[in-house]
């Protein structure tokens, strides 16, 4: 267990890509979202919608990551290689959970990080609890995204269309607010950008 979950960290270290969209995305899609709101008048929607999003952008990161890695190696037969050693099919579950568990904790903190240091985020709240919510809700994208890959169903199809669903739901909770379609093509592009990347 604890040698598939080394495995799968030290397979997204020599990824520089794959890392810097575990942890570069979430930040950027944040920071757009504060650079379109910073001019608004009145009480800041960016204070109001970030919470959310910082729960929504690293829970659909890591669903789109994990379950196309999952694939990529199913595809590939190094799925086959690993099941064919002695190692349990739990063993792999959850040595590739606990990879992606902890790049899902480190992804949420990047996050958060720069969403309440840097963009100045005012959370009615504790920020751990923030944090926690977060870790929480990219862990959930891990497993599902695990589920996805395991039980064979159309990942790909399904990504497009979680993709879609997203950005349909950011554009009409934005529809009040300037810069809408910019935000929702942003989205939409950075997710095609991860399963594009994901793959090939």
């Amino acid at each position: 267990t604890l040698a598939v979950a080394v495995r799968v960290l030290q397979q997204v270290r020599r990824d520089p890509r794959t890392l810097a969209m575990l942890v570069v995305i979430p930040c950027v899609l944040m920071a757009l979202l504060w650079w379109m709101y910073r001019e608004v008048p009145g009480p800041s929607p960016f204070d109001r919608t970030g919470p959310a999003l910082l729960a929504i952008f690293p829970f659909v990161v890591m669903f789109l990551v994990t379950s196309v890695t999952t694939l990529r190696e199913r595809s590939s037969g190094t799925l086959e290689r690993l099941l064919a050693m002695p190692l349990g099919r739990l063993d792999f579950l959850i040595g590739y959970g606990l990879a992606f568990g902890l790049l899902a904790a480190v992804q949420s903190g990047a996050a958060v990080a720069v969403s309440v240091g840097l963009l100045g985020l005012d959370v009615h709240g504790s920020v751990g609890l923030l944090l926690v919510v977060a870790v929480a809700d990219a862990v959930l994208g891990t497993a599902l995204g695990l589920a996805g890959a395991v039980l064979g169903i159309a990942v790909k199809f399904a990504l497009v269309a979680c993709a879609v669903i997203l950005v349909e739901t950011a554009q009409s909770r934005l529809r009040f607010y300037r810069y809408q379609e910019p935000l929702a093509a942003a989205f939409l592009l950075a997710v095609l950008a991860i399963v594009a990347n994901q793959i090939r």
